[in-house]
C-alpha cells in the first residue's frame, strides 16, 4: 500500500470547546490508484489530508505514507510525496505571481535538492506534458485559471513524488479548463504511474476520474467503494414503467422479480429500485408480455454520487445550509477543513 493509515484523528482545543475534526479514521491507497475523498463541509476532509501530508500532527493513530511512518520520518514522508493545495479563485495559489513560470518549476527543483540541470530537465519534462510549453518566460500572474492549476501540479511533480495530493484541484474553473485539467491529472498515472489522492466537492469530477471514493462525514468514514458500485450498493438503478392498463397487476408481478427492492404505483406508472437495472429489465418486460401487459414506455435512470450521498448523511456533498455552514464554521480559529 502506498497510503495506510490506522485510528487517525485530529482534536482542536479553542478558548470554548474542544472539537473531534477527525475521529479515527482507518484508509487505505494502493500504488496507481487515483483515490477521492469526499464529503460535505466540515466533514473532516482537508484535516485529514493535511496530516497525511504532515502539515498537522495527529492528535492519535498511525500512518505509513509513501513508505515512510508520518510521526516517524515526517522529512521521509515529504520527499517522497507532492501536495497541491487548494486555490482559492483562480488567482490563488503557491507561486510568486511576479515569477516567471520558469523560474516558479527551478526553485521549486533546487528546494528538493535536484541539481540545476536536473531541476531544469524536470521542468522541460513537466512543461511538455501538463500543455504549459511556451509559458516558460511568462509572469504567473498573467496565466489563466487553468494554466495556473496546471502550474500548482507541475511544481508538485517536480521531484518525481510517489504519490501526489490534491485538493479541490478544480475549484474557480470553467467547465472547459475543468475538463481539460481533469485529463491531465488521469495523465499523472497513466504516463507517469504516480498515485493521486484528490479531495473534490464536484461529484461528477469523483466518477470521471477515481478509481475509488472514499466518503467521511463527521469525521469517520462511513463508506468506500468503485463510484458504480457505491452507487448501486446504498441507491440502485431507478426504472419507470408506464403501461396501457391495469398498473395493480403490473406491480403484482414485478413487485416479487429478484432484485427489486421498491416498487410503487402512480397512475399507470411503475416505479422500482432495482438491483443492475439494465440486466434486469428485458426479464421484467417477457414477464409483462407473458401476462398479456402492453408496455407505453420505459425509464432507466442511474443514481449518483449524490443520491448516496443524501442517502449515508441526509444532505447533499454540496449543501449550504445554514445548519451546515454552522457546522463547517466550527473549525473557524482552531482549523481549516
Amino acid at each position: 500500500m502506498i497510503i495506510e493509515a490506522q485510528g487517525l484523528a485530529r482534536t482542536f482545543t479553542t478558548r470554548k470547546r474542544t472539537v473531534e475534526a477527525v475521529r479515527g479514521v482507518d484508509l487505505t491507497v494502493r500504488a496507481g490508484e487515483i483515490v477521492g475523498f469526499l464529503g460535505p463541509n466540515g466533514a473532516g476532509k482537508t484535516t485529514t489530508l493535511r496530516m497525511l501530508t504532515t502539515l498537522l500532527r495527529p492528535t492519535a493513530g498511525t500512518a505509513m505514507v509513501a513508505g515512510s511512518d508520518l510521526l516517524r520520518d515526517p522529512v521521509g514522508v515529504r520527499r517522497r510525496i507532492g501536495y497541491v493545495p487548494q486555490a482559492i479563485g483562480v488567482t490563488a495559489g503557491g507561486t510568486d505571481p511576479n515569477c516567471l513560470v520558469s523560474e516558479e518549476l527551478a526553485i521549486q527543483g533546487r528546494v528538493y535538492r535536484l541539481s540545476a540541470a536536473q531541476a531544469a530537465e524536470r521542468a522541460a519534462v513537466l512543461t511538455d506534458q501538463l500543455e504549459l510549453t511556451g509559458l516558460e518566460d511568462r509572469l504567473c500572474k498573467t496565466l489563466s485559471g487553468g494554466q495556473r492549476r496546471r502550474l500548482d501540479i507541475a511544481l508538485g511533480l517536480v521531484h518525481s513524488p510517489l504519490v501526489v495530493f490534491l485538493d479541490e484541484p478544480t475549484t474557480g474553473l470553467d467547465p472547459q479548463s475543468r475538463s481539460n485539467l481533469w485529463d491531465h491529472i488521469r495523465g499523472l498515472r497513466e504516463r507517469l504511474g504516480t498515485t493521486v489522492f484528490l479531495t473534490t466537492h464536484y461529484l461528477e469530477e469523483a466518477d470521471a476520474l477515481c478509481d475509488r471514493v472514499l466518503v467521511i462525514d463527521h469525521g469517520k468514514i462511513i463508506a468506500e467503494g468503485v463510484p458504480d458500485e457505491l452507487k448501486r450498493q446504498i441507491s440502485g438503478d431507478v426504472v419507470t414503467l408506464s403501461v396501457s392498463a391495469d398498473p395493480a397487476r403490473a406491480q403484482a408481478i414485478l413487485s416479487d422479480y429478484p432484485g427489486v427492492r421498491e416498487i410503487a404505483a402512480e397512475g399507470r406508472a411503475i416505479r422500482m429500485t432495482v438491483e443492475h437495472g439494465e440486466e434486469a429489465l428485458p426479464g421484467m418486460l417477457r414477464a409483462l408480455d407473458a401476462d398479456g401487459i402492453t408496455m407505453e414506455s420505459i425509464q432507466l435512470a442511474r443514481p449518483t454520487l449524490d443520491d448516496v450521498f443524501l442517502t449515508l448523511t441526509g444532505r447533499s456533498l454540496r449543501d449550504d445550509s445554514p445548519a451546515a455552514r454552522a457546522e463547517a464554521g466550527q473549525l473557524a480559529g482552531a482549523g481549516r477543513d
